[in-house]
């Protein structure tokens, strides 16, 4: 299933530019303006609240990671990486940031609003497939408590196909996934389990 892409409206966003004072910096911020974005200009630290920003631009020349108040990674919004320098160590650093897009300094007329369209995408596909890795992975967890609510089924005399049937017309039924009804099936008998003890 492919995702359709929209431009997103960009009026009103706020941009973080972490960049040494510098003509770069006075041209970077022109054309995100006349694209309709505020621009907050730091160096050579980012402050905590800058986490609420739309997009971050970075010189990646002299970054490093003590310069972001979030844990080493992927930054909490789309970023694009200025590069001046293709030395292979910055390069390197670069690529473990995450940086959704990139721009070569030095910054000319065009390219800005097009690293800002590249980076919301892949941000936003970035955040899309992490989440899905979450969930496969916590469906994946959830395999051995499927197991169990099959072999219950089958214990009241079912084909273990059958019994992984029934649990699939059950999810169904309840309007929840597979794992979910496995997991009700689990508990069920569990709590009959222990009232029948009890």
């Amino acid at each position: 299933m492919s995702r359709r892409l929209r431009i997103p409206d960009l009026g009103g966003a706020v941009a973080v530019i972490l960049h040494r004072p510098h003509p770069t910096v006075a041209a970077l911020a022109r054309q995100l303006e006349a694209i309709g974005l505020r621009t907050l200009c730091h160096w050579p630290d980012l402050p905590p609240a800058v986490q609420s920003a739309d997009y971050l631009f970075i010189d990646v020349d002299p970054a490093h990671e003590d310069q972001f108040p979030w844990l080493p990674g992927p930054a909490p919004m789309p970023t694009i990486a200025l590069i001046g320098s293709e030395a292979p160590g910055r390069i390197e650093w670069l690529m473990n940031f995450g940086a959704d897009a990139q721009i070569l300094k030095p910054v000319g007329t065009a390219g800005v609003y097009s690293a800002l369209l590249i980076a919301r995408a892949t941000f936003d596909a970035r955040a899309e497939m992490s989440d899905q890795i979450d969930s496969l992975r916590r469906r994946l967890s959830q395999r051995q408590v499927v197991v169990r609510a099959v072999a219950l089924l089958a214990a009241r005399g079912k084909s273990e196909d059958a019994a992984y049937d029934q649990l699939r017309q059950m999810a169904m039924a309840w309007r929840i996934s597979f794992e979910e009804a496995a997991d009700r099936l689990v508990e069920n008998a569990a709590t009959d389990k222990e009232a029948d003890n009890g």
